[in-house]
């Protein structure tokens, strides 16, 4: 019978007083396939990538991916509410849109997706990153600039710190995309985090000791 005891509640304590510890605060990323590792090796994505480097530079958050490939931003919007109340995250990268463009979905109604996350998160007193994003140039000179322009727009309006574009630095590089054209490549990946790093690092509370 001493075998049982293991079980017993003396054994539970450690794991009580484990979880009475301050829990981190949490980076929440609502993204689609380019932040969901779409086609890549587990953990070797940017939002990965971001975990571990939280961890090398000794600032004391955790990362939930809430990516979801194909997504849209209405797919974000109807997530988010469940995000929140669950994780209760001190920070909201949204990374979404493109599946918009790719679905013939209105500027406007992407816009006031992306505007009612954006508030959703401030409701749940998380702070906000905005990623921007480019669609290919064969939907014409005009939509691409507008759908771009969109993400400053409501960056400037909403006082929301923004990545200008996820893919700088890649996005005439062939060989850092997947056979796709479409999705970045495993070695693409340290440069999307480098892209967001700079927007995100102030939000960030300092090392922890």
């Amino acid at each position: 019978m001493a075998v049982c005891l293991a079980f017993g509640p003396a054994a539970m304590q450690p794991a009580l007083a484990a979880n009475a510890a301050p829990a981190k605060p949490v980076i929440v990323v609502l993204g689609d396939s380019i932040s969901a590792e779409y086609g890549l090796p587990r953990d070797t994505g940017w939002v990965a990538l971001m975990r571990q480097r939280l961890a090398d530079e000794r600032i004391d958050y955790s990362v939930a991916n809430a990516s979801v490939s194909g997504d849209t931003t209405s797919g974000g919007r109807a997530r988010l509410p469940e995000l929140l109340e669950r994780l209760k995250p001190s920070i909201v990268i949204v990374e979404l849109g493109a599946n918009d463009a790719l679905r013939g979905v209105p500027l406007s109604t992407t816009e006031d997706n992306l505007r009612t996350i954006i508030e959703q998160a401030r409701q749940g007193h998380a702070k906000v990153v905005l990623i921007g994003m480019y669609v290919p140039p064969n939907y014409g000179p005009g939509y691409t600039q507008k759908f771009h322009g969109m993400y400053g727009s409501l960056s400037k309006q909403m006082h929301v710190p923004l990545v200008p574009f996820l893919l700088a630095g890649i996005e005439n590089k062939p060989e850092m995309f997947q056979a796709d054209q479409i999705h970045p490549a495993q070695q693409a990946q340290p440069a999307l985090l480098n892209n967001v790093w700079p927007t995100l690092k102030p939000l960030l509370r300092g090392p922890s000791h």
